[in-house]
């Protein structure tokens, strides 16, 4: 029944809410297959046809859920303030209320994503050349989809969107997994990416949703490894910690984002103090806002003086060691092993170091391989921090938030990884992409 309405004329709302209706009655009923183990074998066998796309039909069909996400924008946001209401009335954080948050801008921002993504080149299919042998066998990679991709992630919406065209493009299907306090929100981006499918002839099972947040169903998805190639989690550290401990899918870890900048003795101090102000106040509640701040000795006076009285306007709470703590009125004094925190506020943590290797070794105990920045007019040292900090984004003069997939040219990203297999650092399309080998011969046999 639900497949004949949702096939049907009604009008995108009307589709939405029904389907949400009967997806809930599969679950009560209860089936011979659990709801998990059909939406996961149903994504997989979807997977199979985007294999049949070309590249010029993937980009038509991302071209148009692009328009569908502008010209639907009143009924995402409708359906957002149903999630904002009760984040509100559950007295969520700040920083969850701002990162669930979908408005006009927000959802031109995702459509833009998506157009961009249509602009980049398609890695499926693409070849390289390895080696011929002696014998004359000839060696090549192809790129080639993983196949189905799980996002697991908490009050992010705008996920729905960018996993789904990033998962479309690069030939994989993907099932979103979304908190309780973006369900509303993440269906209904959904069911207008479904929309633009259908219209195709394509199965909606591309991008699925699932639409219980139960923990125990959570627990289900997690062990559908003949299903679901890959797993990638976003959230808190938390929710990451819990995927990589339950699941027997392979998963890309996107571990929190403690961010630093390095104002070396070199810096230009204006230059630092506009990288401060962006990288902490702009936006708090992300995994690229700075959380650290590291102060060479030789410039912590006159540069510390100057962060005294921005971040004071700026309402920024500050943490800091006892040599930055004298500048600022009512820091919180650290010892050494207290660094090292993802506030996701307006707050942060200071320290002054007497030489360049002391601030690479600070990053090194406290960062967590996101994003890292030095400001410094010296070559020699922005070199040296590129090569040495271990991080899977490394700056020169330019601020951590810059620490995006949508601002480094990926269109969108489906994650951060910040551990190194099989990716480090944004993902894009080549990133949900793999490698097959490619062997021609002539007869040749082994002997």
């Amino acid at each position: 029944i639900a497949s004949c309405l949702v096939g049907s004329e009604m009008c995108i709302r009307d589709r939405f809410y029904w389907s949400c209706y009967f997806r809930k009655r599969y679950r009560i009923i209860g089936e011979v297959m659990s709801l998990i183990t059909d939406i996961s074998r149903q994504a997989a066998k979807a997977a199979n046809t985007l294999a049949l796309l070309d590249t010029e039909t993937k980009n038509q069909v991302l071209t148009e859920m692009a328009a569908a996400l502008r010209a639907e924008k009143a009924f995402i946001i409708k359906e957002n303030e149903s999630d904002l209401s009760a984040a509100r009335d559950n007295n969520l954080a700040a920083s969850m209320i701002d990162r669930l948050t979908l408005n006009e801008e927000r959802i031109e921002a995702m459509a833009e994503g998506i157009e961009v993504i249509v602009s980049l080149d398609d890695p499926v299919g693409q070849l390289r050349d390895i080696t011929e042998r002696p014998n004359g066998i000839k060696i090549r990679k192809m790129r080639v989809p993983l196949g189905v991709v799980c996002m697991i992630y908490e009050a992010r919406p705008n996920v729905t969107a960018d996993a789904g065209a990033l998962c479309f493009k690069s030939g994989n299907g993907v099932i979103l997994r979304g908190g309780k306090e973006a369900l509303k929100s993440s269906q209904a981006i959904a069911s207008v990416m479904h929309g633009v499918l259908e219209k195709h002839n394509l199965p909606k099972a591309l991008i699925s949703v699932i639409p219980d947040p139960d923990r125990a169903l959570l627990m289900e998805l997690m062990q559908q490894r003949e299903s679901i190639d890959l797993i990638i989690p976003r959230g808190g550290e938390g929710l990451i910690n819990f995927v990589t401990e339950n699941s027997t899918i392979p998963v890309i870890q996107h571990f929190k984002g403690v961010c630093h900048l390095y104002v070396d003795k070199d810096a230009d101090l204006e230059v630092a103090l506009n990288l401060l102000l962006n990288g902490k106040t702009q936006r708090t509640g992300v995994c690229n806002a700075l959380e650290g701040l590291v102060v060479h000795q030789d410039v912590a006076d006159e540069f510390l003086n100057l962060c005294a009285v921005v971040l004071r306007q700026e309402g920024v709470k500050i943490n800091a060691d006892e040599q930055a703590a004298k500048y600022f009125d009512n820091a919180t004094v650290l010892a050494d092993n207290e660094f090292g925190e993802e506030y996701l506020d307006l707050e942060i943590a200071i320290r002054v170091v007497p030489s360049f290797s002391a601030a690479v070794e600070h990053i090194a105990q406290f960062g967590s391989n996101h994003t890292e920045v030095i400001c410094t007019k010296n070559d020699t040292a922005a070199e040296l921090f590129q090569r040495s900090v271990d991080a899977s984004v490394v700056m020169v003069n330019a601020s951590s938030r810059f620490s995006d997939g949508s601002q480094l040219g990926l269109g969108a990203e489906i994650g951060i990884a910040t551990t190194k297999l099989h990716a480090y650092g944004p993902m894009g399309l080549e990133s949900l992409t793999t490698e097959k080998y490619l062997v021609n011969g002539e007869g040749q046999v082994r002997k």
